[in-house]
């Protein structure tokens, strides 16, 4: 899953504007962890025989699966700096419906015409995750190295997490851990809705990375910053005149969620942030056009862009390549 490319370090100096200075490193630490996760794709589009045969994605007017993920994959791949290179290895489309947590299957009559009709939708709504696990041999091929991760494309009301985690270990990733996975190894499944665009993927990403995050450093409250990440995920509305980034559903000056085309400018800091771990202190007035007028890729583009991504290790400890504690689920190095 990982490979490793040589990258220069730089301790800071007295004298630097980083009022902080980053630990002396380790030598694996001098590296840039280059993840390179390989992919196992589910796409549940089944064939409609009443609709001619054609599968139901082309049936309801959804988006083409393939060309979602081969654009997610490359704002990853730009938006991580080259760190994140996700490597689809297998997919398969699929002529059946997901199994909900109660044992019910939608029939293709019954899914296209509750559609149609707007309803109503089968409740419980949530899928059997297990079911899911078993179906395709999910623990086999993650403990056999053949995937590292698995993305589920599947039409809505089909129950799915927008990301959940199984597996030893396994946490809070969106949604609860799912219980009960004969796994050796963690790993992730992100639920993609084919109705949506490569923006709703993102933002399915960016809560992963909220929650994962939030894990690694043990909690999340940016309205009081005790740490990096708190401080990354400032905005105006908690934090007046001392915004970060933001977080997935708020920009810097956002005063609702989702309010991401709000042109009133703030005060923020989230360029120097592209300089982690050797902040400096830098702020300037960010208004909507900064992260893309309201549109939802363009703002979680901007987002993700600004994740650290450095080699080594910040002044707390921690890894100072955010992306590995969203995507290297392996046991990360300890603090030194």
């Amino acid at each position: 899953m990982l490979r490793r490319l040589r990258s220069v370090w730089r301790r800071a100096r007295p004298g630097d504007a980083s009022h902080e200075v980053a630990p002396l490193p380790r030598r694996d630490d001098l590296e840039t962890v280059v993840m390179a996760p390989r992919v196992l794709v589910l796409n549940f589009d089944p064939v409609i025989e009443a609709e001619g045969g054609r599968r139901l994605n082309a049936v309801l007017g959804f988006n083409e699966p393939g060309r979602l993920a081969d654009e997610y994959a490359a704002d990853l791949v730009e938006c991580s700096g080259g760190c994140v290179r996700y490597r689809v290895v297998e997919w398969l489309d699929l002529d059946e419906h997901p199994v909900k947590i109660d044992g019910f299957r939608y029939t293709d009559a019954g899914l296209v015409a509750a559609w149609r009709a707007g309803g109503p939708f089968h409740e419980p709504d949530g899928l059997d995750y297990r079911w899911l696990i078993e179906r395709f041999g999910l623990a086999r091929r993650v403990d056999a190295g053949e995937a590292d991760e698995v993305w589920v494309f599947a039409y809505p009301y089909a129950g799915l997490w927008e990301s959940t985690m199984a597996g030893p270990g396994a946490v809070w990733c969106n949604s609860p851990p799912v219980e009960g996975a004969d796994v050796c190894r963690r790993f992730v499944i992100m639920g993609l809705n084919p109705e949506r665009g490569v923006g709703e993927m993102l933002e399915n990403f960016g809560h992963r990375v909220e929650s994962l995050l939030t894990h690694a450093y043990g909690s999340w409250q940016p309205d009081r910053p005790r740490h990096a990440w708190d401080h990354f995920t400032r905005y105006d509305l908690v934090a007046p005149g001392a915004s970060g980034c933001g977080t997935v559903h708020h920009a810097p000056n956002s005063t609702a969620d989702y309010d991401w085309g709000n042109p009133r400018p703030v005060l923020a800091a989230a360029d120097d942030w592209l300089n982690y771990p050797y902040l400096t202190g830098r702020r300037r007035m960010m208004s909507a056009r900064d992260w893309g007028h309201g549109d939802t890729r363009a703002h979680h583009r901007w987002w993700l862009r600004h994740l650290p991504k450095a080699p080594g290790r910040g002044p707390d400890g921690k890894l100072a390549n955010w992306w590995r504690y969203a995507v290297d689920l392996s046991p990360q190095p300890p603090p030194l």
